[in-house]
């Protein structure tokens, strides 16, 4: 039994029970919290050495939290204590701080799985208060080359990507600069700070390899992936151990530090919230490796050993991890939040990803109810809190940190700490996203969402000057683009993929889904590819035996529509090159389309927006699931073979009508494409 603790102005309250229906809730309503909110924080053994700062909890394990989800809750206790900037006129955190970009990251995910502007809005409002209007970043010294001031760059990308405005162009690329003056290692891993020559720790792979990463793939740079991968094995060589597995907290090449040993040059203690750093780098780096990339299946390698290792430390009792990982229960050691919220994001996105087995699904959400359970509770002011954050641990420095056992449980824990608070934002919105996976997942294999890039083949010079496709695709992050639907797919488990040629029975194989959007017309390109009959003879024979096809045409003076056409008409439907639902500046009720109570397809929604559109023309055997305001049919649905042929006569599911940032509330584009892309895996065979 933990025993309470007190640090004289925060009471501590003993948890009172396990949490009724948790799971149930978790898989039955990924947007509500059934869960009761506690206190934790505690630890076990003997009196800690420093103090702990907590909130008692006021709400009963009985009462629940019914009205939103914890991430949300937890978004709006920061927005709370750390106001926007734009609002408050004073920004909470006074330097350039990778806390921050942490607890945004978090937000970032909650804007994905909401189309809810209030979160981008607090990302952009965050970084507007550090970067000005020539991509110049306040307080930043690029010649301190610190891997934490790395960590921001990734919202940084976020902004340039989703606004393409390019002071954070100029912003992330000043970050992106840092790295190649960054001083190495002798076998070429960055130093963790210019103070600290010749040390790798394990919190620098998160700081810098994920935005490294995106930046490359921004940017082409192919080659940087194996510099990126280089990082992530030569800590994983120096630091693991061979008998746990696990990682030891930080490598110091020369051996010279009073905390290296002098044999290994390796810290002595596996430190929680560094392996945690670890795992969460490798899960978001991997997010940007091109497939064949060398590296990669290194990477993943390296995955599973780490959650084979993180797995064996977590208490079988609590099911959350300990600050000093391999010492549960010894004299000092307590239980710590935002290594245990890594944990669980990294095992959760890991399965989610396809780089773990399912079987880990598990401890990740074991981790989290414990979480939850230990760590989660309500201030007196009712905004949700989460206590038991070591408020920081480093090696080396002033005063100088030795890195022993007694330093590591000597450093106090702290209510709503920015590291854990991030942390805790990542891990719920990766268990929200587990409550859907099973949509995207299919007798055990992966359902496989296939994009159009042929028939659609539109490219663009984007900010690192690199020619990329764009307009309906997945990697498109503007308003022009598919990126929140591909995330869409994704967060429900699927894998979205892109096919660049025209589709052959081979390239069909495996999809369970195929998405054609807008053909080009010669005005958008210089050389369009047309649909021929050996490709409808593909795509009819790949229906026939169950695939879902989605055609989404254009208005007329947008896309091409005689070839289209002959594709769609083997399935009932004809575009009728016309442009309907004509909205005319800010009068956005022009392009309203209301949506059936009982309807199956878009379940829950009530109204959205779809304008300049073409009608359709149905025969047999296409039926209607759309119609404007005055009759005509807006989308079909066809039954083929064993297959179905959805059509929608405009692309109107781009990021510009889903991200939250334009429309009104009353349109739910956002809440119809994530209750399509349910129904189109839900179907798939």
């Amino acid at each position: 039994m933990f025993k309470n603790r007190f640090n004289g102005k925060h009471k501590m309250l003993l948890n009172s029970g396990p949490i009724p229906g948790w799971r149930r809730a978790v898989y039955v309503a990924p947007f509500m919290s059934f869960m009761a909110l506690t206190s934790c924080g505690q630890g076990a053994g003997s009196a800690r050495q420093a103090a702990h700062s907590t909130v008692a909890a006021v709400v009963s394990p009985s009462q629940g939290i019914q009205a939103d989800s914890l991430a949300r809750q937890m978004a709006r206790t920061v927005m709370t204590i750390w106001k926007d900037p734009t609002q408050s006129g004073q920004h909470a955190y006074k330097k350039w701080s990778y806390d921050e970009g942490v607890v945004l990251k978090g937000f970032e995910n909650i804007w994905m799985l909401s189309g809810d502007p209030l979160y981008f809005n607090y990302i952009q409002h965050s970084m507007d208060d550090f970067v000005d209007k020539n991509g110049v970043i306040r307080d930043y010294d690029s010649l301190s080359y610190k891997l934490d001031d790395i960590n921001n760059g990734k919202l940084l990308l976020t902004l340039a990507r989703v606004t393409g405005k390019k002071q954070y162009w100029k912003a992330a690329t000043s970050l992106r600069n840092q790295l190649n003056g960054q001083p190495r290692t002798f076998d070429g891993g960055f130093w963790h700070k210019k103070i600290y020559p010749n040390q790798m720790w394990l919190d620098g792979l998160y700081m810098a390899a994920p935005f490294y990463a995106e930046y490359a793939m921004v940017s082409g740079e192919d080659t940087a992936f194996n510099d990126i991968g280089k990082q992530f094995v030569l800590m994983e060589r120096h630091a693991r151990d061979s008998k746990t597995g696990l990682l030891y907290h930080g490598w110091d090449a020369s051996k010279e530090q009073k905390w290296a040993n002098k044999q290994t040059g390796l810290s002595e203690n596996f430190w929680g919230r560094a392996m945690g750093w670890y795992g969460m780098a490798l899960v978001d780096a991997l997010d940007y490796f091109p497939e064949n990339q060398p590296y990669k299946d290194s990477l993943v390698q390296i995955l599973n050993r780490y959650a084979t290792a993180v797995v064996k430390v977590q208490d079988r009792t609590s099911h959350v991890w300990w600050q000093v990982l391999d010492k549960a229960g010894d004299a000092g050691n307590y239980q710590e939040a935002s290594a245990s919220c890594m944990f669980v994001y990294t095992l959760a996105k890991g399965v989610r990803k396809g780089y773990l087995p399912a079987s880990y699904d598990k401890a990740a959400l074991d981790g989290f109810e414990g979480v939850v359970k230990q760590f989660v509770a309500r201030d007196s002011a009712g905004n949700t809190v989460l206590n038991g954050t070591c408020e920081v641990a480093g090696l080396g420095g002033k005063p100088y940190r030795d890195g022993t056992y007694q330093y590591y449980i000597g450093e106090k824990t702290k209510v709503n700490d920015g590291k854990g608070v991030g942390a805790f934002l990542l891990a719920a919105t990766e268990i929200q996203m587990a409550a859907d996976r099973n949509y995207g997942v299919k007798a055990g294999k992966t359902t496989k969402v296939l994009l159009d890039n042929f028939y659609n083949n539109e490219t663009k010079v984007n900010l690192a000057g690199i020619t990329q496709a764009m307009h309906y695709t997945f990697n498109d992050r503007e308003n022009s683009g598919f990126s929140l639907w591909g995330d869409v797919f994704e967060s429900l488990g699927a894998r979205t993929a892109t096919l660049r040629a025209a589709p052959t029975r081979e390239n069909l194989k495996g999809a369970a889904v195929y998405m054609i959007v807008d053909p080009d017309t010669d005005k958008e390109t210089s050389s369009p590819n047309y649909v021929d009959q050996a490709a409808i003879e593909n795509i009819k024979a790949w229906v026939k035996e169950g695939g879902i096809l989605v055609l989404m045409e254009n208005d007329s003076l947008n896309a091409e529509f005689d070839h289209f056409n002959q594709l769609a008409e083997s399935f009932g439907v004809h575009f009728d090159g016309n442009s309907l639902n004509r909205v005319q500046g800010h009068q956005y009720e022009q392009g309203a389309i209301d949506i059936a109570p009982d309807d199956s397809i878009f379940s829950g929604v009530k109204q959205v927006y779809i304008k300049e559109l073409s009608s359709i023309t149905l025969k047999d055997p296409a039926q209607a699931i759309l119609k404007t305001k005055d009759g005509h049919v807006a989308g079909s649905l066809s039954h083929f073979g064993k297959g179905m042929v959805l059509a929608i006569g405009d692309p109107w599911l781009y990021n510009e009508y889903v991200d939250g940032r334009k429309l009104p509330l009353q349109f739910e584009n956002y809440k119809a494409m994530r209750a399509l892309s349910k129904w189109l895996l839900k179907n798939s065979r």
